[in-house]
């Protein structure tokens, strides 16, 4: 793994409260999506995400599921947890490469429309029994973003299941705008440290089972979770963050520094658009 340095800070509650976003739900104005279905899109608008979309096929999955493999084991040797691998296209060519693949970038446009950028990435791997829980929240509530249009692709590396702790949404909960939330107890095992106030409140709960080799594909302002993991299967995936070229990360959190230009020009110069790490 490359040595490439991470750049982005996380803002702290105070600086997030003094921040100037727009915290509203932008639907997908594509008619003629490419990667995705008519219907998908449709559903994205109306609910928040799209779930079991298949995008690797069994040997695809299992050769990216080796190299995640070797990451991860690099990750916990250097002293790591199972949740150390963030802004992963900085320090991962074959992550970097990915974050560009045709059919996701594809996907990313049937969203955002067609001017993207790959924002950030991580590998979120909850181990067998893992304790760890990540409570109701919405990206766009800890994000130093502006306007609300960023669509997160999660990628199953392994089989994930509501017995090995899949992620969970509140269907339509993105189009509340910002949900009010509170600071999460260090007992919660919180690795976000918000819980949402009253989340079941604003849609129907949806378990997110997906087979390796499917994505999801949600709205930064969805109502998301994952309880901890029980079983004794480990529940392994990729978050690749797209964001249109509109957007604007507010400064001093590092933010754009990290951001990739991956389809249209970015005339502003706002994103640092960094080279492939070796």
């Amino acid at each position: 793994m490359a040595t490439t340095e991470s750049f982005k800070k996380r803002p702290s509650p105070d600086q997030l409260r003094a921040m100037e976003r727009d915290l509203c739900f932008v639907p997908s104005q594509t008619l003629s999506p490419t990667e995705l279905t008519r219907d998908q899109v449709s559903d994205f608008n109306e609910h928040g995400f799209v779930k079991g979309h298949r995008l690797f096929d069994e040997d695809e999955i299992a050769g990216l599921r080796r190299h995640f493999d070797r990451l991860l084991a690099d990750a916990m040797a250097a002293g790591g947890d199972s949740y150390s691998i963030s802004s992963a296209h900085l320090k991962d060519g074959i992550i970097y490469d990915l974050m560009q693949h045709p059919r996701l970038v594809s996907c990313a446009q049937d969203i955002l429309g067609p001017h993207v950028v790959g924002l950030a990435s991580q590998l979120f791997c909850k181990m067998p029994h893992d304790p760890v829980n990540i409570c109701w929240h919405q990206d766009a509530s800890h994000w130093p973003l502006t306007p609300s249009k960023t669509a997160t692709v999660w990628l199953a590396i392994d089989d994930a299941d509501v017995e090995n702790s899949c992620m969970r949404f509140i269907a339509g909960s993105h189009r509340h705008g910002h949900i009010d939330y509170r600071q999460s107890d260090k007992a919660e095992n919180n690795l976000f440290n918000q819980t949402a106030l009253d989340a079941e409140h604003y849609g129907e709960c949806v378990d997110v089972e997906m087979r390796a080799g499917e994505i999801s594909i949600h709205s930064d302002l969805l109502l998301h979770s994952s309880e901890a993991n029980h079983s004794d299967r480990r529940r392994c995936g990729l978050t690749l963050r797209y964001c249109a070229m509109d957007v604007r990360a507010l400064s001093g959190f590092g933010w754009a520094e990290e951001g990739v230009v991956i389809r249209g020009k970015d005339a502003s110069g706002h994103w640092g658009n960094p080279p492939r790490p070796s």
